[in-house]
């Protein structure tokens, strides 16, 4: 959930890292752009997303980590690219460091914002195609529809509906079923 292109280039970690602390920023090639607060249903999207796949990852007791946003994911320090996906999963611990992941997730979850759709469908999409990102989907309440991009076997924007039940590729067993989630919108 990226937004508003600023004025700004922050070249470094070190400056990035300056930013003031209530600052929800990204940094995609060296060019800083701040986010906008989510919406209530952006929150209820994520929130049933995250227990959906913690509870998956926790009945597994695999190795992956799930995290919500805000989480740093430095994909390069030249030019520095820094995002915050809404959900993650990673399941190389060593790209972890305390402060942030450093590298591509394996699996990211974007919920668009009706203000910048294109930040999601195209500018994300390029940069964890780029960068290694295994799988990223795209969750867009107001068209109620699920695009899944398996970069991993060279799938992309695959649609799905708010009433699909839709299998992470990355794991053998892990489905999530929107219209479970979406009918918390309507609450």
């Amino acid at each position: 959930m990226s937004g508003l292109k600023i004025e700004t280039s922050v070249t470094t970690l070190q400056q990035y890292e300056q930013l003031p602390e209530n600052i929800r920023a990204e940094v995609f090639d060296g060019e800083i752009f701040y986010m906008a607060s989510p919406s209530q249903e952006h929150q209820t999207l994520l929130t049933e997303l995250l227990v959906s796949i913690r509870n998956y990852l926790q009945r597994k007791k695999g190795e992956c980590f799930v995290f919500p946003a805000p989480f740093d994911v430095k994909l390069s320090d030249r030019p520095l690219t820094i995002v915050q996906p809404d959900i993650m999963i990673i399941c190389d611990k060593t790209k972890l460091d305390g402060k942030r992941c450093n590298g591509a997730p394996d699996f990211i979850i974007e919920i668009i914002s009706p203000g910048n759709p294109a930040d999601d469908y195209i500018r994300k999409l390029y940069y964890y195609q780029k960068f290694g990102v295994r799988e990223y989907w795209i969750v867009d309440p107001q068209r109620k529809s699920v695009t899944v991009n398996f970069f991993e076997k060279n799938i992309l924007n695959v649609p799905y509906t708010f009433d699909s039940i839709i299998k992470v590729s990355i794991y053998e067993d892990l489905y999530i079923d929107f219209s479970d989630i979406s009918g918390f919108l309507n609450t």
